[in-house]
């Protein structure tokens, strides 16, 4: 019985890593279960027994998702790598977050991947180590989630993303000129 528990887990296993949200388990979760569980990093697991729903966490890490005024603190404080995963043109079109560094989307894997000098050379800015706090941002937070989910494959282990992107970022500078 067990066993057929953890092989429904793994079934659905791709369909909750693309979403990195929630598995649903109607079944008791036996020891080796919770076992392979950890491993799955901002992953909620949720038991539902017919009375109750008991939520186990399979990661100690804070949110993945970083607000406006966390994003600024951050800049601020340089605790933090921001990386813009638009295309160089829709900088230029629109505009970007000062202090970020841009890596489109389609050379993200290449870049976490290249020797430090070697991404400081093609992005301007520090490659950031697989323990270092990154940010990824995008236009409206789809490409930035995507992102993040490349670089934990990679190994790195601080990752967030602003899921208002560009659009969020600018209305709220605008209004902050305005005041």
């Amino acid at each position: 019985m067990a066993l057929h528990v953890c092989s429904r887990l793994t079934r659905s296993f791709v369909r909750v890593v693309a979403s990195r949200s929630v598995i649903l388990v109607t079944r008791p979760l036996t020891s080796s279960c919770r076992t392979h569980l950890r491993c799955l990093q901002h992953t909620r697991v949720i038991r539902y027994d017919g009375a109750s729903i008991l939520n186990f966490s399979s990661s100690s890490q804070p949110s993945i998702d970083v607000s406006y005024e966390q994003l600024k603190k951050l800049l601020v404080s340089r605790s933090s790598v921001v990386i813009d995963v638009r295309e160089p043109w829709e900088l230029r079109e629109y505009g970007n977050i000062q202090g970020s560094i841009n890596v489109p989307l389609g050379q993200l894997n290449g870049a976490l991947q290249l020797k430090p000098d070697e991404f400081k050379e093609k992005y301007g800015g520090d490659m950031p180590s697989q323990s270092q706090n990154i940010v990824f941002t995008c236009l409206a937070g789809v490409r930035s989630k995507t992102a993040l989910e490349a670089a934990v494959s990679l190994g790195y282990t601080k990752v967030q993303h602003f899921p208002g992107g560009w659009q969020e970022w600018a209305e709220r500078e605008l209004i902050q000129t305005k005041e």
